[in-house]
């Protein structure tokens, strides 16, 4: 992922707390392993530095935990990207090799053969337009995360499931609760989770739970999760922890593949299985974004071999370079900052000239890789280089450019899943979604009732979100 995608991802050290004599040796032989295991694709030697030296490191770090002092810590290396713009960078790739991308669809029914019972087919609903219609093929891959078992049993009734959801809830706070660039993780909290703090996206991102949830759209975290997350950090932090500084909380689900009567999902494994059935329908499950290309790579070759299909080359994705690379390297951003300016539009119409500064082509080059010079002519030439929300770097033309470039069709598409405005900051999401939807409205030709409806739709999903919510975000929403 560094390799093929580095304008999305960057080493981040994180840090290791040390509060027990014991747990320096412990750790810092774990951690050596670790460097020794990763070989040549290290990306820096794990290091023990000592309370002071880990203080200067991470000024907010507590030099006590429960009347113990800080003896250390060991820092290690690992990768960090942005997920959202990542997923898109695949989409806009694979249509760039051929293939056909279509979003906001759902597979309603599986087509199987009369004589063989193998799955030749499916019927899709396009939830944009509402039309259905049928795609055929030889081999069909179930890749539905948490929904995989519900694609299944459109082939098959009563199959045996293989997921079993874990709500993972995560907290956004101030950027001041993390230095810049480094991370802070625990191994084992006092009920013997993992607790970790790691600048993200100009903010501190806290987490994670880990329990047995229930499959949603929409999953929601319950104030008792948010409240663990904080109480879990504060024990390693020497700043008070409060509620009011999460300025956005959420849940995901992570489609874990077990055996059904496990009921605690942390001990649950996060290897992918891939399995066939009935004939014609390949299902992988599981897995994480680690090592989601070779999950692809696994299930397209279990496709060839049952589908007795003839690729002409071996698998190229380890070394697919994604959409946004070509030509990119970190100095990027200077370019982007010495040859535009940003062209703002008042509401009267009135266009005046703003400066390109390091904060905005920093993030356009780092989200959109070689590619953020296409939204940087958008922003000069017409006039949509206003930033949508005070105090992040987001710009009006990013909305114009993924409508026409990254299949965004909705608001949601916008501030949840093309840039993480939503998850950052649900307030200024929430203040930023009606200039999306104007921008949007103009791409696609919506007419009044489409507008109201995103409108809707967006605060609908920015409720789940259980931030810190101010007065402003209610009178928005009315």
């Amino acid at each position: 992922m560094l390799r093929n995608a580095p304008h999305l991802c960057a080493p981040l050290a994180i840090m290791t707390p040390c509060y027990e004599v014991w747990e320096v040796p412990y750790y810092w032989a774990g951690l050596k392993l670790y460097d020794l295991i990763a070989g040549r694709q290290l990306l820096h030697l794990s290091r023990f530095y000592s309370a002071n030296q880990s203080k200067f490191l991470f000024p907010t770090i507590s030099q006590t935990d429960h009347g113990r002092s800080l003896k250390g810590t060991i820092v290690y290396y690992d990768g960090q990207f942005n997920d959202s713009r990542f997923n898109v960078a695949l989409a806009v790739t694979a249509a760039l090799c051929g293939a056909a991308v279509l979003n906001h669809a759902e597979v309603v029914a599986l087509h199987k053969d009369n004589l063989t019972g193998s799955v030749k087919g499916a019927r899709v609903h396009d939830h944009l337009t509402g039309e259905e219609f049928d795609v055929h093929a030889k081999v069909i891959i179930n890749a539905a995360g948490p929904f995989s078992d519900e694609v299944r049993g459109l082939a098959v009734e009563n199959m045996k499931p293989l997921i079993t959801p874990s709500s993972g809830v995560h907290v956004v706070l101030p950027d001041y609760y993390s230095p810049d660039g480094m991370g802070l993780i625990v191994p084992k909290t006092k009920d013997g989770r993992v607790i970790f703090m790691l600048p993200w996206l100009g903010k501190t991102l806290a987490g994670t739970t880990d329990s047995s949830t229930t499959i949603t759209m929409l999953p929601e975290p319950q104030e008792n999760e948010i409240q663990f997350i904080l109480d879990a950090i504060s024990d390693y932090l020497c700043v008070q922890v409060r509620r009011t500084d999460v300025h956005s909380a959420w849940s995901g689900i992570r489609p874990l593949v077990s055996d059904p009567s496990l009921t605690n999902t942390a001990n649950i494994s996060r290897e992918h299985i891939i399995t066939e059935g009935p004939e014609g329908l390949v299902t992988i499950a599981g897995g994480k974004w680690t090592t989601y290309r070779s999950m692809a790579e696994d299930a397209v070759d279990l496709a060839i071999r049952i589908g007795s299909l003839k690729p002409t080359n071996f698998c190229v994705t380890k070394d697919l370079a994604l959409a946004g690379t070509a030509d990119w390297d970190p100095a990027f951003f200077t370019l982007l900052a010495q040859q535009f300016i940003r062209m703002k539009k008042t509401r009267s119409g009135k266009v005046f000239p703003g400066v390109m500064d390091t904060s905005i082509s920093h993030h356009l080059s780092c989200s959109y890789g070689s590619l953020a010079q296409q939204v940087a002519v958008i922003a000069q030439d017409e006039g949509l280089g206003k930033r949508l929300a005070h105090g992040y770097p987001y710009l009006e033309a990013e909305v114009a450019y993924c409508a026409r470039n990254e299949y965004c069709e909705t608001a949601v598409d916008f501030i949840a899943r093309r840039s993480r405005l939503a998850f950052l900051d649900t307030n200024a999401a929430a203040k930023a979604v009606p200039r999306v939807v104007e921008i949007l409205a103009t791409e696609h030709k919506w007419n009044r009732a489409r507008r109201k409806l995103e409108l809707k739709s967006a605060f609908a999903f920015l409720e789940t979100f259980k931030a810190s919510k101010n007065t402003q975000f209610e009178d928005l929403k009315h």
